[in-house]
């Protein structure tokens, strides 16, 4: 069913630019945007949101959503849920699934399942491991949205350590790369130094010297020199280490870039401080580190040396949350929370809102050559959100929609909230209440 919305008295972000104005949605598209939009047709939707700020929806470029084989802490269906609640209105899933996609068959049955469930767009990431580099050329790259390697610790076969394969993959493929850098051999030693001293229970703190800055720049650096060498294109995920931003260029605008870097919400918003009080649901990989280097991060974010800002949204049970060191896992529960957490940084006078849109809704889009999202623009996709700066709220168990049921910013308020989502021109959240219409498209790249 056609659904056409006049969202009037906003304050648009796009393109550097913050433009009070109307915008006219039919169907899908955004059909125009001006100062003031008057419509008589009864079968227009009026949403005046009276000086609220409209931007576009975000593209979060890295989440796992745990489907297949992993449904225990999450679903396509329910992150893509909590993802709208955030803001977030595409994303890009990655291979380490169970099984793991790997495979163009296993990828085309992660589509098949997001077709069916997904409430935001959709695209997904296939992996690469020490012998599919056959699979890795049938890719289509137009459907796809990229390639992405483990160069440190994953789940099955998907560290790809092999040097002589890495480098035959950088040289075959003209698809974006992404990658997790950290160095294997580096971790292996450090890990075995404190499991001698402290067994399995090794103090969270630690975290960040066993996973160090050393681990992830030696990593990011052998990666960089292979793109140099075999000419690749390579995004490098989440950094976490001042000294790793020295890596990167802000020389020339990002479609001309051949390698860009990505930072996460964790990294911009936790430090190893931390630990003490959250313990292991702030442990990533890469590691939270210090707050030196969450401060270098934001400094090479706002200079342009980092290109986009990602949740690497990645839910466990809590239950394997609070397992010892060695056995409880990486990651955490973030899309639902991201909009709001940069929000408030920009509350802080760390970031402006124009600054946010450019670095999680217009880069990604321009990084991975996304087709007619990420903008404000007549004849776009009309993925948008709008959120409102001054209306507290605090976040617990009653108001979290991710399936593991737990956030790292449980207790935490913040200032902004989402009001409305908008997918595809439908309106699929409103006021904390997600409204039960799946709206997701598969995202097409323009390549």
């Amino acid at each position: 069913m056609k659904q056409n919305t006049l969202i009037k008295n906003a304050k648009i972000v796009n393109e550097g630019k913050i433009v009070e104005g109307d915008i006219l949605i039919e169907d899908d598209i955004i059909k125009e945007i001006d100062t003031s939009i008057s419509v008589k047709s009864a079968d227009v939707k009026v949403i005046d949101v009276e000086g609220n700020y409209v931007l576009p929806g975000m593209i979060d470029d890295q989440v796992h959503f745990r489907e297949p084989g992993l449904t225990h802490k999450a679903t396509i269906e329910t992150e893509s849920k909590a993802a709208i609640a955030g803001g977030i209105t595409s994303f890009i899933e990655m291979p380490n699934t169970n099984p793991q996609t790997t495979t163009i068959e296993k990828l085309e049955e992660k589509f098949a399942i997001a077709a069916d469930t997904a409430y935001a767009n959709y695209s997904f990431m296939f992996g690469g491991t020490n012998d599919n580099l056959d699979e890795i050329l049938k890719v289509d790259k137009k459907s796809v949205a990229g390639l992405k390697l483990f160069l440190g610790s994953s789940t099955g076969n998907m560290l790809v350590d092999n040097p002589e394969v890495l480098e035959k993959i950088f040289s075959s493929t003209d698809m974006v790369i992404s990658v997790h850098c950290e160095d294997e051999a580096t971790i292996r030693e450090n890990l075995a130094k404190y499991k001698a001293q402290y067994g399995d229970d090794i103090p969270m703190e630690m975290h960040p010297i066993i996973r160090n800055e050393e681990a992830c720049y030696i990593s990011s650096s052998k990666a960089i020199e292979l793109a140099k060498k075999t000419g690749a294109r390579l995004h490098v995920f989440h950094l976490s280490t001042g000294k790793e931003t020295s890596l990167f260029s802000n020389k020339v605008p990002l479609k001309d870039k051949k390698i860009t870097a990505e930072v996460c919400i964790h990294h911009l918003w936790f430090s190893d401080e931390d630990y003490a009080k959250k313990g292991s649901h702030i442990k990533w990989n890469p590691a939270v580190k210090t707050a030196k280097d969450r401060e270098q991060l934001w400094k090479a974010l706002l200079d342009n040396r980092i290109d986009v800002i990602a949740t690497d949204h990645a839910p466990h049970t809590l239950e394997e949350k609070n397992n010892p060191y060695t056995s409880a896992p990486s990651g955490g529960p973030l899309v639902q929370h991201a909009l709001v957490a940069l929000l408030e940084a920009h509350h802080q006078g760390k970031i402006p809102i124009e600054k946010i849109v450019e670095k999680a809704c217009h880069n990604p889009a321009i990084l991975f050559d996304v087709e007619k999202r990420g903008y404000i623009k007549e004849g776009y996709y009309a993925d948008l959100v709008i959120a409102d700066i001054n209306s507290p709220w605090t976040v617990n168990k009653s108001n979290i929609l991710y399936k593991c049921g737990w956030s790292p910013f449980e207790g935490n308020t913040f200032k902004s909230r989402i009001t409305h989502t908008f997918v595809n021109g439908k309106l699929v959240y409103e006021n904390f209440k997600v409204l039960g219409v799946k709206a997701g498209q598969r995202l097409t790249f323009n390549r």
